[in-house]
């Protein structure tokens, strides 16, 4: 932070920050000295920005009650994640009910200065991705906000939920969490209605308000983890069950988590899932780098002996000949 703008401009946001900081506060945070102190802020009234200081040992630095910056002042690199961030949202499908991102991202472009809104433009012109666009299901910005409030403070709320067979009903749920997954929101928590723990889509939560009621969450409780285990048991055709020789963590880095389940056993891994196709399965299994041991269902066994005659013919095939 070697140059007085930098060191003006970071004094600004600081005091931005905090209701009031001693001058040797903020001259530890700028590294520098007390004396540089009252310059620089010198220099921000010269601005027009009223900040204050008050005496004594208890006195210090801080703007001017009710004075509000202008709405927008960040550096390259804050606006730089900040563009990447609604960028990578909008891939991921990570909005809302409203064109939210596409507005914020339109503002901060109008606001930013020539000589930075001009690179912004271009990274966001010029990204690629190699994964494709996630169609997001969104929800409404009032409801996400409301059921993160509710898990954060532990306070039960009441949502109207619209099933997928359009079934309206209204219930009190304790939010044990929020979570984002493949396009999709959820709230995981527990339903006073079923009286059981559930999994709500929050797109399909048409209002919440909170309760004058608190809860507490059951220890150690993974909302992550219980979703993509549900997730897990959906209706699939085939249910399968095989040991992986390789270490729990490696295997879990490697296998899709809304897909398995996976427990640590003295002889291996011992993975359980659900498929609606075996030769997917076959194939997955395939990529891994550890030996495995199907345990059922025997078809599986036959979709990875089809899969090996394949690869078999494409490694014998010669240049040129065309696969029958």
């Amino acid at each position: 932070m070697s140059h007085p703008l930098t060191r003006v401009l970071t004094l600004l946001e600081l005091l931005q920050s905090n209701a009031r900081l001693t001058g040797a506060e903020l001259a530890d945070r700028l590294d520098t000295d007390v004396r540089t102190v009252r310059r620089y802020t010198a220099h921000l009234r010269e601005l027009g920005i009223p900040v204050q200081a008050e005496r004594g040992r208890y006195g210090g630095y801080r703007l001017a009650r009710g004075y509000r910056m202008p709405p927008l002042v960040l550096t390259n690199d804050e606006a730089l994640a900040v563009v990447l961030g609604l960028l990578a949202a909008e891939r991921l499908g990570m909005g809302t009910a409203a064109p939210a991102s596409a507005g914020a991202l339109s503002k901060i472009e109008r606001v930013l200065p020539h000589a930075l809104r001009e690179p912004l433009a271009a990274m966001r012109e010029t990204l690629s991705f190699t994964a494709n666009a996630v169609i997001g299901q969104a929800p409404g910005t009032g409801v996400l906000l409301a059921l993160a409030q509710a898990s954060r403070a532990h306070t039960t709320v009441g949502i109207c939920h619209q099933s997928w067979r359009q079934e309206h009903t209204e219930r009190d749920i304790d939010p044990y969490g929020v979570v984002f997954h493949t396009g999709r929101w959820y709230v995981v928590g527990h339903d006073h209605l079923r009286d059981s723990l559930r999994t709500f889509r929050i797109d399909r939560v048409t209002s919440a308000t909170a309760r004058a009621r608190h809860f507490t969450a059951p220890d150690g409780f993974d909302p992550v983890a219980h979703l993509t285990s549900t997730l897990a048991q959906g209706p699939y055709r085939w249910q399968v069950e095989v040991t992986i020789h390789g270490p729990l963590d490696e295997v879990a880095r490697r296998l899709p988590r809304s897909a398995v389940t996976l427990t640590a056993q003295p002889t291996g891994i011992l993975m359980h899932a659900r498929a609606e196709r075996l030769d997917g399965m076959a194939h997955l299994l395939a990529s891994l780098e550890w030996p495995f041991t199907i345990h059922h269902p025997g078809e599986l066994r036959q979709a990875l002996k089809n899969l090996a005659n394949q690869l078999m013919e494409a490694a014998e095939r010669a240049s040129g000949e065309i696969p029958r």
